[in-house]
């Protein structure tokens, strides 16, 4: 009697249980699958016919030429706005006060403003060691330019950076940065700092 008992209650107690949870078969909607198909074939249709070369207004996909400008025919002219956006304001920054302790500002600097060949030195054949910048004494690396603009950008970039943020500085010409690149043909290396230049006001 005891058994049938256990029993029932046993029986009586896997009645009041959940089933164990399975997956069922719940295929993709047909609706879904077909957006996706034609999500992926206007994909392949825009890729195959979107344009290439898109005019710079239209987003930011300037080449290296469009930044150098038009470097053929008389009176051609290199922007030197688009050469400092594309080469320097990673560090000195758009608004030409660099990045305190790291990289010296432009505006105001007596090294921007200074010397036509001697700054026009410094973009060719780059400067490490200590620089003092308007009191400030910085200890980094500026790169070499020689080797990746002409005498034209140098030029354009520098009376760029010599007429902006309250600059006011003279043009500098193609001429004077190849006379400095001349002068300096046989450095192997940067300049090293102050040392090297003569200090801010040499």
């Amino acid at each position: 009697m005891t058994d049938v008992r256990e029993t029932r209650q046993a029986e009586a107690a896997r009645a009041r249980e959940h089933e164990d949870p399975h997956e069922n078969q719940a295929p993709i909607p047909r609706y879904v699958l077909a957006m996706v198909a034609v999500l992926v074939a206007w994909g392949a249709w825009y890729i195959a016919t979107a344009p290439i070369n898109q005019a710079p207004e239209l987003g930011d996909r300037r080449t290296l030429a469009d930044l150098r400008g038009n470097s053929k025919g008389a009176g051609a002219k290199v922007d030197g706005a688009a050469i400092f956006q594309s080469r320097c304001v990673a560090c000195h920054q758009a608004n030409g006060q660099g990045l305190p302790g790291v990289f010296p500002p432009l505006a105001g600097s007596e090294w921007a403003n200074g010397n036509e060949s001697r700054v026009a030195r410094i973009v060719l054949r780059g400067v490490t060691g200590k620089l003092t910048v308007k009191g400030a004494v910085y200890n980094g690396a500026m790169p070499a330019f020689a080797d990746q603009l002409t005498d034209a950008e140098i030029a354009a970039v520098l009376t760029h950076v010599r007429a902006q943020w309250g600059n006011s500085a003279s043009a500098i010409s193609a001429e004077t940065v190849a006379a400095s690149r001349a002068d300096t043909a046989g450095m192997k290396g940067s300049f090293d700092g102050d040392a090297a230049l003569g200090g801010p006001g040499g």
